[in-house]
C-alpha cells in the first residue's frame, strides 16, 4: 500500500508540473492611442460659407453633398451656415427644369428614373435626382437605397443622386428639399427630378416645388372611373403607363385610353396645357423620347403664356408661409414654458379631464402669455 501511495504522489507531481503556464508576452492595449492621434490630425476641417459656395459653383459633388447635409441638419450652427449659403446660391438658381415624379408602390419609379436619366445625360444634360426615402414611424430610420437601385445612373458623371429621409414630412418630401434644389441648380444641374414616396392628397407638397408633375401608373390598376382620383389626377401634367412591354403592351394601351378619357372629365388647367397619357418601358427604353418631348412642349407653352414665371412666384410665396409655420411650431415645442406643462396637460386629455381643443387653447395661452395679459 505504501508503494502505491508513493507512486501516486510521483504521478501527481508530474501532472502538476505539466500544468505550469509560462508567462507570455504583454498584450497590447485594446485602443491604439497613436491611431487616434492620426485620425484627429486628419479630421476634416469645417468648411465656411465661401468654401461651400466656391465648391458648389465649381461643380464639386463632394462639397455639394456636404452642403446638402448641412442644409438638412437641425443644429443651429449648421442652420446658420445653410441660410447664408442658400442666400449666396439663390442668384445662380432657377435655370433648371424641376420635375416631380410619383406613383404607386411597385410602379417602378427608380427603374424609370434610371432609364430616362441615362437618356437625358446622353443628350448632354446634367441631372440631379432628389430621391425621398420613407422613414420608419417607430425607429425614425430610413434605408436610403435609391442609389443601389440606380446602379448605372449613380456612376454617370453627369448625374447626381441624393437620397434623403422623409422624416415624417408632408407627402414624403424631405423638409429641406426646396433648398437642396437651389444648391443643385447653383452647381450647374439643368434638370432636377424629385422622386416622392407615394401618391395621395399630400403630394401637393411636391406639386408646390416643381414645374412639371409626372404620375406613373400601372396597367390594369383600374378602369377610368377608378382612375378619377381628383387629388392626384388633377395635379398631373402627364401620366406615364409603365412596364408596357411583352404581354403587357395591350393592357398598357387600354389603360392609356381609359386614363386619357378620365382626364377629359376634369376642368381646363390654369396653364392652358392639356395633360397627356403615354406608355413606356424602362427595360426596353421605349417611350422615353416621347416623354421628354412632351415635357419640353409643356415648358415652351408655359413660358410663352407667362404661366411658368407666375407659378414659380406663387411657389416662392407658398414656401415662405410654410417656413413661418415650421418655425412657429419648432419654437412652440422648444419653449421652456411649454415643456414644463405639456406632459401634465397631455395626461388630462388622455384621462378625459379636458378636451383636446381646450388643452390646445391652454397651451397656446401659456406660450403667448395670454393669461397674464388678460389679467392686467
Amino acid at each position: 500500500m505504501e508503494k502505491r501511495k508513493g507512486d501516486e504522489n510521483k504521478e501527481k507531481q508530474v501532472d502538476e508540473s505539466a500544468l505550469i503556464v509560462n508567462p507570455g508576452i504583454e498584450q497590447p492595449p485594446s485602443i491604439n492611442e497613436d491611431a487616434i492621434k492620426r485620425f484627429k490630425a486628419k479630421k476634416r476641417k469645417q468648411l465656411g460659407v465661401d468654401d461651400y459656395f466656391k465648391g458648389i459653383r465649381e461643380g464639386n459633388i463632394t462639397i455639394l453633398s456636404q452642403a446638402i447635409t448641412m442644409v438638412e441638419s437641425s443644429l443651429p450652427k449648421h442652420q446658420e451656415i445653410a441660410h447664408r449659403l442658400i442666400e449666396k446660391c439663390l442668384p445662380f438658381s432657377g435655370n433648371s427644369v424641376r420635375i416631380g415624379i410619383t406613383g404607386v408602390p411597385g410602379v417602378g419609379k427608380s427603374t424609370f428614373i434610371e432609364a430616362i436619366g441615362g437618356y437625358l445625360t446622353s443628350k448632354g444634360h446634367k441631372l440631379a435626382v432628389l430621391a425621398v426615402d420613407p422613414s420608419s414611424e417607430k425607429t425614425k430610420g430610413s434605408i436610403l437605397g435609391d442609389k443601389t437601385r440606380m446602379e448605372t445612373l449613380s456612376s454617370d458623371p453627369n448625374a447626381f443622386i441624393r437620397p434623403s429621409p422623409s422624416a415624417g414630412s408632408l407627402g414624403g418630401v424631405a423638409r429641406k428639399t426646396r433648398e437642396t434644389v437651389i444648391l443643385c441648380e447653383a452647381a450647374g444641374f439643368d434638370i432636377i427630378f424629385i422622386e416622392t414616396v407615394g401618391v395621395g392628397q399630400s403630394e401637393v407638397a411636391v406639386h408646390s416645388m416643381v414645374d412639371f408633375f409626372l404620375l406613373l401608373m400601372l396597367a390594369g390598376a383600374g378602369d377610368e372611373l377608378q382612375g378619377i382620383k381628383r387629388g392626384i389626377m388633377e395635379m398631373a401634367d402627364m401620366i406615364a403607363i409603365t412596364k408596357a412591354d411583352g404581354h403587357n403592351v395591350n393592357k398598357a394601351k387600354l389603360a392609356q385610353t381609359e386614363y386619357q378619357n378620365a382626364l377629359h372629365l376634369f376642368p381646363p388647367t390654369e396653364s392652358g396645357w392639356v395633360p397627356k397619357v403615354v406608355t413606356c418601358s424602362s427595360v426596353y427604353k421605349t417611350g422615353l423620347p416621347e416623354i421628354w418631348d412632351t415635357i419640353d412642349s409643356y415648358m415652351n407653352l408655359t413660358k410663352e403664356n407667362g404661366y411658368f414665371n407666375d407659378r414659380r412666384s406663387q411657389q416662392a410665396k407658398y414656401w415662405m408661409y410654410e417656413s413661418i409655420n415650421e418655425e412657429l411650431s419648432k419654437r412652440f415645442y422648444n419653449s421652456a414654458s411649454i415643456k414644463s406643462v405639456i406632459g401634465s396637460i397631455e395626461d388630462e386629455v388622455v384621462s378625459n379631464k379636458t378636451t383636446s381643443f381646450a388643452a390646445a387653447q391652454k397651451l397656446l395661452d401659456i406660450y403667448f402669455d395670454r393669461g397674464n395679459e388678460n389679467s392686467k
